[in-house]
């Protein structure tokens, strides 16, 4: 009987282990962090304390691991501990701009105004998002449809066509050479070609993970005449709302610069906003600063910033520029597949069109032999 019980409670505690690296493992979603920052800035506006607000938001969180953060993030607050410290162990969740936002806005009492503004950067940044994903799923799964077309034609329709050409014993032209070389390698040693595809496809990632890698792919994005222009409209419109946001604050403008530098994808957009801050600190106006990167920042956001400066405005400014540059991406995005589709649609044509063309021209020369 004894032993029959160990048993069953070995069994409890090794699914309750496995349950609890399951809950650890879940993601927590920006949607849901969306969700934390709106009803936290409610609750504050109706008067309710922050530890009760954080206990109420653990109970209707169902991701069960954010639910679980925000019962510590509920314990500590109830035990004295400021939100932001309580929020400084989870920095895989809430990153530096969240938590320094935080930490400003209980040192100022405006908690509620940050709270607000971080629900409009965190759901700016979402839709942003979403756009560009959306933009790109098209393209993306025609491509993938493209490569399942060209795999199946080379594993079997090329092949019926090898035998034939074998058998006249004909001059094939160097188009339909290379079409049987590429099916050939494919058919008789298609796991090596998959394991050296995923290898390449492995290395590629790596490469463009390092700072080299980075630097390199992300110059090219600023240089390229389709890419560029969105790259930095998107980062343009990260880095306005960002220090809109931070400025709202108490965070001084060198720290500002310094955090905002952490929420931009680009590295030599990041790059300039670090050195800019230790201009910054020397005296340098901003405006001046980031003059210095005309590839990075155009006149116009110069100009702005200057005026901002000179009016003491230049939060709303560069929320001013942020809404600007954020509703011009949503524009191109939304117009992006109509103008993909027709480039797809063309390279589509012209891949199945050379694989026709290799394959009818030995067909022809075998019927005029004939």
């Amino acid at each position: 009987m004894l032993k029959e019980k160990q048993r069953i409670s070995d069994d409890k505690n090794y699914f309750t282990g496995i349950n609890d690296w399951l809950i650890n493992r879940q993601r927590i979603s920006i949607s849901e962090k969306i969700f934390f920052v709106q009803h936290l800035a409610v609750m504050a506006k109706a008067g309710i304390s922050l530890a009760k607000a954080l206990e109420m938001l653990a109970k209707q969180t169902t991701n069960k691991r954010f639910a679980a953060i925000i019962s510590n993030l509920h314990g500590k607050v109830n035990k004295g501990c400021s939100l932001a410290d309580a929020l400084k162990p989870y920095q895989g969740v809430f990153d530096e701009l969240f938590i320094n936002m935080i930490a400003a806005g209980e040192a100022s009492g405006t908690l509620e105004q940050v709270l607000k503004s971080l629900h409009l950067q965190l759901k700016r940044s979402h839709q942003l998002a979403g756009k560009i994903r959306g933009a790109l799923a098209y393209p993306a799964i025609i491509l993938l449809a493209m490569g399942g077309i060209g795999a199946g034609v080379m594993i079997f329709v090329v092949p019926k066509f090898i035998s034939i050409f074998a058998e006249a014993k004909i001059e094939l032209p160097l188009m339909t050479k290379i079409l049987i070389a590429v099916s050939a390698a494919i058919t008789n040693h298609g796991l090596s070609v998959a394991i050296g595809a995923l290898i390449t496809l492995i290395v590629v990632i790596k490469f463009f993970s390092v700072d080299l890698g980075k630097k390199w792919l992300h110059f090219i994005f600023l240089k390229s005449p389709i890419i560029g222009p969105i790259a930095k409209k998107i980062n343009l419109a990260r880095f306005a709302r960002t220090m809109s946001a931070l400025l709202k604050t108490d965070i001084k403008i060198v720290e500002s610069f310094k955090i905002t530098a952490t929420t931009v994808n680009n590295v030599y957009y990041r790059q300039s906003l670090l050195e800019a801050a230790e201009k910054i600190k020397k005296g340098v106006l901003i405006n001046k600063v980031l003059a210095d990167y005309p590839l990075l920042y155009n006149h116009v956001i110069l100009q702005m910033i200057t005026v901002g400066e000179e009016t003491g405005e230049l939060d709303a400014i560069l929320e001013e520029i942020a809404g600007f540059y954020e509703e011009e991406v949503e524009e191109i995005m939304n117009t992006l597949p109509t103008i993909i589709e027709p480039i797809i649609i063309l390279l589509l044509a012209a891949v199945i069109g050379s694989m026709a063309v290799a394959i009818i021209m030995p067909m022809y020369s075998l019927t005029s032999a004939i």
